[in-house]
């Protein structure tokens, strides 16, 4: 089966402007919402739990390199039209692919907890169960791919999901009632800083197939080359701070309920929900549960759309059946959490702490493209500062993965 026409590049046939804003905002949420999965969620309840107030502080810095990182990968993405394991094939042959067998390792480990996290929402909001709930998501991700106009579907889903979920988290941070002051006290002046933290943070918000969501969706919908270059800018800071207002709101939410008292059980299957059921209430775990699948739905489609758009652009008998790889993806991650029965909240974080390490493998393409492939982006003339910015993130997300590799290594044992 040819994948649907709208998700083929579009810039031959020409765009028009609606439909290069609609692209945009597509692109935004399902980068953002990329990284609001059941990980994400998972990371910022424990990691609440675990530094209190102090995580303030890693909230911060995450959203700043997550900034410089996405600022440069939309750039030379988008100016360039070109995907990122297809740049670095140009750069270095060979490096594309074993970039491409990275992202989607690593995307299939996030899709398995992705699937299990949809399985968990539908759960705790009807009591349906884990198998059944998994299944049934995994079939909607599927109907989204095998539908006519599967692009625009899937620009209009993570739109509308993003928004609820802001919402109802917005919802649950209220009635917790925080303690703001400290959060910001915390912010500049942390108690401790715990490395693993920042670099799952990362890993899980712009690591991995994440870093790539939403500008590999522009060249799908056409929406590339220079002329384009502000449009897309300002889509990808956009984008992370729609994250970085999710990640601050449930933050706030763990927040309130640990400051007042509660302790997470150290063998708690499912930390968000506890933070939410304390918080709330029958309520309050109602809404996690449509938070949580909202959250997972969203991640399974954007985990299946950015890896396969690694592995199905090699050549183009592969690229014809992009649909149908997708669906496999999806399947063989759920036949994965079905053997499992279950999607550990260790699985969750480790993946996210993975997909930092591998960060800075893609980011180092991205930045050489930048500074010494200008013919790579049709002579573009690469702003010093953004160069200087992605440098410096770089160099960041290198020092911090060496820092968290005994906090991995305990992870996995």
């Amino acid at each position: 089966m040819n994948r649907p026409p709208d998700t083929q590049t579009a810039s031959s046939a020409g765009i028009t402007s609606g439909g290069r804003r609609s692209a945009l905002l597509g692109a935004m949420f399902l980068m953002a919402t990329s990284a609001i999965g059941p990980g994400f969620i998972t990371q910022t309840t424990t990691f609440t739990a675990r530094l209190g107030a102090a995580f303030a502080f890693v909230i911060v810095a995450s959203i700043l390199v997550d900034i410089a990182v996405q600022l440069n990968v939309w750039r030379v993405i988008g100016v360039s039209g070109m995907r990122a394991q297809t740049l670095g094939n140009r750069v270095l042959p060979g490096s594309g692919y074993l970039l491409a067998v990275l992202v989607a390792f690593g995307g299939l480990v996030f899709n398995i907890g992705n699937v299990g996290g949809a399985a968990l929402g539908l759960n705790a909001l009807a009591g349906i169960d884990v198998k059944i709930g998994g299944t049934v998501s995994a079939l909607i991700a599927v109907a989204i791919f095998l539908s006519r106009r599967a692009g625009v579907a899937v620009d209009r889903i993570v739109v509308v999901l993003g928004v609820v979920m802001v919402a109802l988290t917005l919802y649950v941070a209220i009635v917790s009632h925080p303690p703001v002051g400290e959060a910001l006290r915390q912010t500049v002046l942390p108690d401790t800083v715990d490395f693993l933290a920042v670099t799952t943070l990362i890993g899980g918000t712009v690591g991995g197939y994440i870093t790539y969501a939403g500008a590999h969706r522009l060249i799908d919908a056409g929406v590339t080359g220079p002329r384009n270059a502000g449009q897309i800018t300002r889509g990808s800071v956009t984008g992370i701070l729609v994250t970085g207002v999710m990640r601050v709101i449930l933050f706030l939410a763990s927040l309130g309920v640990v400051a007042g008292g509660f302790r997470l059980a150290a063998d708690s299957a499912n930390p968000a929900a506890d933070i939410f059921l304390s918080a709330a209430g029958e309520v309050g775990l109602r809404l996690f549960g449509v938070v949580l699948w909202a959250a997972a739905i969203t991640s399974v489609i954007g985990a299946s759309y950015t890896s396969v758009s690694f592995l199905a652009s090699f050549s183009p008998r592969t690229d014809r059946y992009r649909s149908w790889i997708t669906v496999a993806f999806i399947v063989v991650s759920t036949a994965v959490f079905l053997l499992l029965g279950k999607a550990p909240a260790n699985l969750l974080i480790l993946a996210g702490a993975l997909n930092g390490l591998i960060l800075p493998v893609g980011l180092a393409v991205i930045l050489w493209v930048a500074a010494r492939r200008r013919d790579l982006m049709g002579g573009y003339r690469y702003p010093v500062w953004l160069l200087g910015i992605g440098v410096l993130a770089w160099a960041l997300t290198i020092y911090l993965g060496w820092n968290s590799l005994n906090g991995i290594s305990a992870l996995w044992s």
